[in-house]
């Protein structure tokens, strides 16, 4: 066979191998950008890592940035375990008027006023927020009123009333004023609107008073020392791509003999007679088992064993991994004393959240399919 023709064969091959997409099984800390709804963000997130398979571990405003841990693959069954997750947050209150939407991006609500609170004045009030109390959720929220999104209410100016909720803030301070503006940072139970406690510090100093800016800083045990934006990922994914091109090289691949090629560092051709053309492999057969482009963004990805530190680690031999995967009990003795553990099958392979029943015996709560 002509050389030409092998190589644009081949080159054909490549192409259905590139856009060959598994499923990633994984959790990946984003910095949510400002103006993105966590929902914006989890699509653009399906469309760069082609998985359909998405979720996110607590809803910010389109105003916050900060941390959005994302769960992919069958990992997303993890999202049950940080429902009540501990946030933690910084920003900025803006003093003189409140908005409607109880932030910055909301319409102001009455006249705007020329104040300038002190710190010891700001920190005295913050101390009444400080411990579980009832807090009333912004007109513009999620939360439901007669199953309808208060949100969609405010929007069409309907009159929403909410009931206060109990929630926990365990840490406000207050460290710095300069003029109408006060720097906070604040470390919250889930459930805790922070848009409210501005506006209620406004009422509480008689000015009104509204959320300026927001970053989450900590959701669970996700820092944003380990969040990437949405560009850095886009350039690890090209940077996959621009490898798997690069690995695939024709002058390395195709003998010298016209008609015979051989076995390169990235697929496997067979050698002889014939005109090979119908022998190469299949994209699903050239790497059965991995993602064709993965390797760097791989690399993004918070390690399976740094999930739910509070859950001690096990790593399971074939046999006990086989049991788990088919939902049967398992021994642990070491672990006696767990409630729960994670069951590895290897060192990256989460493939259970187990829960002891009884003595040393482990029921698998939920399997993570590979």
């Amino acid at each position: 066979m002509p050389r030409s023709q092998i190589a644009f064969r081949r080159c054909q091959h490549l192409q259905t191998l590139k856009y060959q997409i598994l499923p990633m099984n994984g959790v990946i800390i984003l910095d949510k950008p400002a103006g993105w709804t966590s929902h914006d963000v989890v699509n653009r997130m399906r469309r760069i890592l082609g998985q359909r398979s998405i979720g996110h571990l607590g809803t910010l405003d389109p105003l916050a940035t900060g941390v959005l841990p994302l769960v992919t693959g069958s990992l997303t069954r993890l999202a049950q375990f940080y429902i009540s997750s501990e946030k933690t947050y910084e920003g900025v209150i803006r003093f003189g008027f409140a908005t409607n939407t109880y932030d910055a991006d909301g319409e102001p609500a009455g006249e705007a006023l020329s104040v300038s609170p002190t710190l010891p004045e700001l920190q005295n009030i913050s101390a009444r927020f400080v411990g579980v109390i009832q807090q009333v959720p912004p007109p513009f929220s999620a939360k439901k009123i007669h199953g309808v999104p208060a949100y969609k209410l405010a929007r069409k100016q309907q009159e929403v009333v909410l009931k206060p909720v109990e929630v926990e803030i365990k840490e406000l301070a207050i460290l710095s004023v300069q003029a109408d503006r006060a720097h906070f940072r604040a470390r919250v139970a889930s459930g805790t609107y922070m848009r409210s406690v501005a506006h209620e510090m406004g009422q509480a100093l008689g000015c009104g008073a509204h959320l300026e800016t927001l970053r989450r800083t900590r959701v669970a045990e996700f820092d944003i020392t380990q969040a990437h934006t949405i560009e850095e990922i886009e350039s690890h994914k090209n940077g996959s791509r621009k490898v798997a091109l690069r690995e695939f090289n024709l002058d390395e691949a195709i003998d010298t003999q016209e008609g015979n090629y051989h076995s390169d560092r990235s697929f496997a051709f067979p050698k002889g007679k014939g005109s090979g053309v119908e022998s190469l492999p299949r994209a699903s057969e050239a790497r059965r088992g991995e993602p064709a482009v993965d390797g760097a963004i791989e690399s993004l990805f918070v390690h399976p064993r740094e999930l739910l530190p509070q859950l001690p680690c096990v790593t399971a031999d074939e046999p006990t991994a086989a049991r788990i995967r088919s939902g049967r009990p398992i021994n642990l003795p070491e672990l006696s004393r767990a409630r729960q553990v994670k069951v590895f099958a290897g060192q990256r392979d989460l493939i259970a959240i187990a829960t002891r029943v009884a003595g040393t015996l482990f029921h698998p709560k939920i399997v993570f399919p590979s």
